[in-house]
């Protein structure tokens, strides 16, 4: 066990059960902060009255590809507003997901410049969601990587050449629990290539649970599977790759910066 502290910087808090013991389940294996990523208008408003309610939880807003066709000028205008939050520390996350299309490619297109913009304008960090779409992102990107963009490629599932591209644009990658799975090692030469000081360690809970909980509902506390898998491919100590991630997580996130308003349901 690991006496570093570890951030899980990509978590569907709201989706989860029993979130007090979600919560408590996390600390006790050394995670101390925890980002609550949204999907939608109301999973935003959720993700923000949770991390008002727990200290060690922080919060992104903004709209999932998947519902990309509800990405209109006033959704994005609520989520702006929901900004304002001190614990909102990210916008996401958005991006773009052509294996499943929920929402068709022009309406993901549109959605993930809207929040660019946004997150331009407010200089918070993007979380982005990528499948089956990596040139698309990274030519959405160019078009504005110079304007004050940055973040973060959550749950990367790319090579090491792809996320070199990423790295190029000065963005973090961050991996889940799919690095543990057996047939990751494209993941895991990434994962044994990219610059200690770009890689940030996620759970996408309750999603891609690491082995050995694969196949049942992902939380935070089984971050620790995910370090441990990437400090054997580091050869780094686990107290190294704690700290490191979370210094990352704290650079890009800045988590002590306070912000605009708290939220509370009179507002």
């Amino acid at each position: 066990m690991s006496e570093g502290e570890f951030t899980d910087t990509h978590v569907h808090l709201e989706m989860m059960d029993d979130i007090q013991g979600v919560i408590e389940r996390a600390k006790n294996k050394g995670v101390t902060k925890v980002i609550a990523v949204s999907s939608d208008v109301n999973s935003s408003i959720r993700s923000i009255e949770l991390s008002n309610k727990y200290p060690m939880a922080y919060s992104a807003v903004g709209i999932h590809p998947h519902e990309a066709t509800g990405t209109t000028e006033e959704a994005i205008s609520e989520i702006e507003r929901l900004a304002e939050n001190s614990k909102v520390i990210g916008i996401g996350e958005t991006g773009l997901d052509y294996h499943y299309t929920h929402s068709d490619k022009e309406h993901q297109l549109r959605s993930f410049r809207m929040h660019i913009e946004l997150a331009s304008q407010l200089n918070l960090p993007l979380i982005i969601h990528i499948r089956d779409a990596f040139e698309d992102v990274l030519d959405v990107l160019r078009e504005r990587v110079s304007n004050n963009v940055y973040g973060v490629i959550h749950c990367f599932t790319g090579d090491y050449e792809t996320a070199k591209r990423f790295l190029d644009l000065g963005f973090y990658i961050s991996f889940s629990g799919i690095v543990t799975f057996k047939n990751a090692e494209v993941i895991r030469e990434a994962v044994r290539n990219i610059p200690i000081n770009s890689l940030l360690l996620e759970t996408d809970s309750p999603y891609l649970a690491p082995v050995p909980f694969r196949g049942k509902k992902n939380e935070p506390s089984y971050l620790l599977h995910v370090a441990e898998i990437v400090s054997e491919i580091r050869g780094a100590s686990l107290d190294m790759i704690a700290d490191v991630t979370t210094a990352n997580a704290i650079k890009l996130f800045r988590f002590d910066k306070q912000r605009g308003h708290i939220l509370t349901m009179d507002n």
